[in-house]
């Protein structure tokens, strides 16, 4: 085995690396010229320093061993070395400081809890160490890069968090770097290390981006906190630490300041200690009877998820309790048939909308079950996302995302309705055709929605329109007759087959998505008793414009620019898609064609006949409308629902447990 002083005299050799290998002795006197990166560190070598540490480009990194230093003899080497030796001797005496921030790479700063973070800009070479000017603090690093770049900076801003000026520059390392805090007051401290992928874009190539496996000590152990890998992948890292994770930038490092308040042992412990008995018993017993309940609960709900293939995130009670601000009135967005919405902020900041299932709604555990397995089987960019759900006793929640600018019906007609140009209206269109037609025929699941309606449309951050409420969506088989007992839907969006003799099909979503586009067009709801006879419903003054030519008098008002041919062909679409039979209505897939263009908007279109002798006053007139008549229903107002039974000759539906209340 070959000593110490003969590996320092290999002629060949330009890095040594013998940190952390218990070795003792003294440094050779003599070394190879080529040897220019030497790491001794964290061993128990002693004695006084050979007179070539002091020469010129020479990286040494000595902290952590027991070397006498005298105040001549290492005048070449960079300050400080004496209080990163062992047992670190500067540090003794009256404690001077009880927190510190460090800017790893990058100038000063001072957060938003007020803490200055140093500067730190020092070029760390391959092994070389350094301490501050007020020796507040100190840095160690080993490793040979592969550029000679010590930190990196970086453009990019680090978005939902905090200081994201500390996120521009890292300081890299190959090997080992070490923070130390020099003359902290003795305590308990919070050490909060940060950590900003600079490097890797594409986040979907970071597993397979070679690996950077490291470990994280303090004071010698490493601390019990982890980093769950793919699931905590972010931007940025605050504490979560493991040798799983890949980031290589620690940008900032901090540690807050312990309690100042003096303890008094023996008092605290004799008033603490019966208390702490007492209640951990309560806390036990508490306990027990939840876990019993709980099992309960779990056993009665476990079979409403057999039949789930694509089992959703469940969340507790109590986390949607917390995010909602215990279901706040400030934080309600609406309520629907089967119970309020609202907006919540979880623990990772991700913005959502709770919808609370009431227990009164009539069926609504087994709705529930329903639309958890609808959604979870289907994921596109016009529907909206699920998150999770929550089942606890005879709590029923679903979690969505939360989408900004909320429904369509609020923003054209609503009281804070938004400004929408023509340009956007079309792509609201082209995007609502685009998610229907993935429900009924690209989606692994065929899917009716059955409410297709201005306020199942809601919209993000961009305009992009998502379905929602897939609670009145149902599950079919092309070879079923799709017939139902029951109605449920929206009075004004019901194609009238439906309405009258139950009888579903995707048809039925297509005509909804008739008047949805009118409304879009026109900037109007489908019914507006406060306009002039011939305008108060719109499919009947769209066709009698249609009838005319005359089509551009539809546009919403606040419109003073769009596409004369665009709001044609948009508006023959509608009434192509509201058409008595449901034979003459296009798939929602030829809606696509159309309104992108790629298939003319023909076929021939006729004044459907429900459109005649009907005058509405209110929701019994409908009803017996229905009843008496041969034809279908009458749009009304856009917020009624009806649930109207079919006739006695009506054959018996192929489909059962159907949804009987609209949202």
């Amino acid at each position: 085995m070959l000593s110490i002083a003969k590996l320092f005299n290999l002629s060949r050799l330009s890095f040594l690396f013998l940190g952390n290998n218990s070795l003792n002795g003294t440094l050779p006197e003599v070394r190879s010229a080529n040897l220019r990166n030497i790491d001794v560190s964290y061993n128990e070598l002693s004695g006084t320093l050979p007179s070539w540490v002091n020469e010129a480009n020479l990286q040494l990194n000595l902290v952590a061993n027991n070397f006498t230093l005298g105040d001549s003899g290492n005048s070449g080497l960079p300050s400080g070395l004496e209080c990163l030796q062992r047992n670190f001797p500067c540090a003794r005496g009256s404690p001077r400081y009880s927190d510190f921030g460090i800017n790893c790479g990058g100038p000063p700063y001072t957060s938003s809890n007020r803490l200055l973070h140093a500067q730190e800009t020092e070029e760390l070479g391959e092994a070389t160490y350094y301490v501050n000017s007020e020796r507040r603090w100190g840095v160690s690093n080993v490793g040979q890069r592969q550029n000679s770049n010590s930190t990196v900076f970086s453009s990019r801003q680090f978005t939902n968090t905090l200081d994201s000026e500390l996120f521009q520059t890292a300081r890299i390392s190959a090997g080992s770097l070490r923070y130390y805090g020099l003359g902290l007051e003795n305590g308990n401290y919070k050490v909060t290390l940060q950590f900003a992928e600079l490097e890797i874009e594409d986040r979907r190539t970071w597993t397979s981006t070679g690996r950077r496996v490291f470990d994280i000590y303090l004071q010698g152990e490493p601390p019990l906190v982890l980093f769950k890998g793919k699931q905590q992948l972010r931007d940025f890292w605050t504490s979560y630490l493991s040798n799983q994770c890949h980031p290589k930038l620690p940008p900032t490092v901090s540690n807050t300041p312990p309690s100042t308040k003096k303890n008094r042992t023996g008092l605290i412990v004799g008033i603490l200690v019966p208390i702490a008995v007492v209640t951990f018993l309560s806390l036990l017993v508490l306990y027990i009877f939840r876990q019993r309940r709980k099992k309960q609960d779990t056993s009665d709900n476990y079979e409403e998820f057999l039949g789930i293939d694509a089992k959703p995130y469940t969340f507790s009670y109590g986390d949607l309790r917390d995010a909602t601000d215990d279901f706040s009135p400030a934080n309600k967005l609406g309520e629907g048939g089967f119970g309020p919405v609202y907006k919540g902020t979880l623990d990772d900041e991700r913005v959502i909308a709770v919808k609370q299932l009431s227990v009164a709604s009539h069926q609504g555990k087994a709705q529930f079950i329903a639309e958890i397995a609808t959604i979870s089987a289907v994921q596109h960019r016009n529907l909206v996302k699920l998150y999770g759900c929550c089942i606890e006793g005879d709590k029923r929640l679903l979690v969505y995302e939360y989408l900004e600018n909320k429904s369509l019906d609020q923003a054209l007609f609503g009281d804070s309705k938004l400004s929408l140009s023509w340009t956007t209206r079309f792509e609201i269109c082209l995007g609502l055709a685009r998610g229907l037609a993935y429900l009924h025929e690209e989606s692994r699941i065929r899917i009716i929605h059955r409410d297709v309606k201005a306020s199942n449309v809601l919209l993000d951050a961009d305009l992009n329109p998502k379905i929602s409420d897939f609670g009145l969506a149902k599950l079919y088989d092309d070879k079923k007759t799709h017939m139902s007992t029951r109605v449920a839907g929206t009075i004004g969006y019901l194609a009238p087959e439906y309405a009258m003799r139950g009888h579903l099909t995707e048809k039925a979503d297509v005509f909804g998505f008739g008047v949805v586009a009118l409304e879009i067009i026109s900037g109007r709801p489908n019914s507006d008793p406060t306009l002039e006879d011939e305008q108060i419903y719109l499919l009947e003054w769209a066709w009698n414009l249609h009838e005319t030519n005359s089509e551009v008098e539809l546009v919403d008002e606040e419109l003073s620019e769009f596409d004369e041919n665009e709001v044609k062909r948009v508006t023959r679409i509608a009434l192509l898609c509201t058409q008595t039979s449901p034979m003459q209505r296009p798939s929602m897939s030829r809606v696509v064609a159309m309104l992108s263009g790629d298939m003319e908007a023909g076929g021939v279109i006729t004044r459907p006949g429900y459109l005649s002798g009907f005058n509405f006053t209110d929701a019994t007139t409908f009803k017996s409308a229905i009843a008496s008549s041969g034809t279908g229903s009458i749009p009304s107002t856009s917020h009624s629902t009806v649930s109207p039974s079919t006739p006695d000759n009506d054959s018996r539906p192929m489909l059962h447990n159907i949804i009987e209340e609209g949202r």
